[in-house]
């Protein structure tokens, strides 16, 4: 009798550390990917998975998904922190009439997005779409071909782009614009090339954008809209889109050691209250003067001075600047208001 009651305990005891286990069993800390894996795999190296969104489900918070080799993986919903790596391999994300990647995690989570090719062919929605989450990184990524957005962050959790290409959006390659809270946004090495727009920030969103260039793009390079919306552009270009730069509805657009050239209608466009402050080393050239503006002219050392026809209420556009003779000589205008007093830009 007594054996038996020690097999019978043995027994459970063996039960509930199997029961026990078998949630660490499937969710590795690392799991593999392949284009000729399977998702029934333990996603293990030597048994890769076929997609992100099979493996996901076998990693652990905080874990990584690795690819092994080349292949298309998939669209994928991400809910926790994660690592998804497709480096150096060609790792793609082909989708039609859905997201490519879904971000809507916790607020203490970090995800980071590294060397994927996401494509929308002309028929997928958005590339990534962040709703949710402590923090997003994309780095060394492709976005191409959607019909609304490359990036789309509607949350405000913090926004790292690095190293990434944006191309063919119809709606448009980057748009930080929360629902709710403030989003913050560094853009890093990063082109965004014949979308609807660039860079748009709108709202509670501060972005500050460096060594990138916006260019062909439909609309704006880099805009800003709705206070308190801020955008800082250093060290980057927009040129050839239909405007270079543009703030709007009394958002706020910085500039410093950037090239505005090649623009349709506008290098420059600070409209309903909008405002761009420029600073130095600044590079607008090229650009449409608009039809009908009146030319101010400016001393050197003088900061602002009414315009000759104060009648048609023109505002400096971009000043022209011919060697470094004081802030300002000579000042381009364009409808608004009176003065011209926008004289740290350089142009030809």
């Amino acid at each position: 009798m007594r054996a038996m009651r020690w097999g019978f305990a043995v027994g459970v005891l063996a039960t509930v550390v199997a029961g026990g286990a078998s949630p660490a069993a499937a969710q590795a800390t690392r799991t593999w990917v392949s284009g000729v894996g399977d998702d029934a795999n333990p996603c293990s190296r030597t048994a890769p998975c076929k997609t992100w969104a099979g493996a996901i489900s076998k990693t652990a918070a905080g874990g990584e998904i690795n690819a092994i080799d080349p292949g298309g993986f998939g669209a994928v919903t991400i809910t926790k922190s994660i690592v998804i790596d497709g480096s150096p391999f060609l790792a793609g994300v082909l989708v039609a009439g859905t997201n490519g990647i879904n971000v809507n995690a916790a607020s203490t989570d970090r995800v980071v997005l590294r060397g994927l090719d996401i494509n929308g062919v002309g028929l997928g929605l958005n590339g990534i779409r962040f709703t949710g989450g402590g923090s997003l990184h994309v780095e060394n990524c492709t976005i191409a071909n959607f019909t609304t957005l490359g990036i789309d962050v509607t949350t405000n959790g913090n926004v790292f782009v690095k190293d990434t290409i944006l191309r063919g959006n119809a709606g448009g390659g980057i748009q930080i614009a929360p629902t709710t809270g403030t989003s913050r946004a560094t853009i890093d090495g990063t082109r965004i090339e014949e979308n609807a727009f660039g860079v748009h920030v709108k709202g509670n969103a501060l972005a500050i954008v460096r060594n990138s260039d916006a260019s062909g793009n439909a609309g704006a390079g880099f805009w800003a809209e709705t206070s308190p919306a801020e955008l800082s552009v250093d060290g980057s270009m927009a040129a050839n889109n239909q405007t270079g730069i543009r703030a709007s509805d009394s958002a706020l657009v910085r500039v410093t050691d950037v090239t505005v050239s090649g623009n349709t209608t506008d290098g420059l466009l600070a409209d309903t209250g909008g405002q761009i402050v420029p600073f130095v080393d600044n590079l607008i050239a090229g650009n449409p003067t608009p039809a009908g503006s009146p030319v101010c002219e400016i001393d050197a050392g003088t900061t602002s001075v009414p315009c000759p026809d104060v009648s048609q209420q023109p505002v400096c556009q971009a000043p022209i600047v011919k060697g470094m003779i004081g802030p300002c000589k000579h000042c381009r205008t364009r409808a608004g208001v009176a003065t011209c007093n926008s004289c740290a830009v350089r142009i030809e």
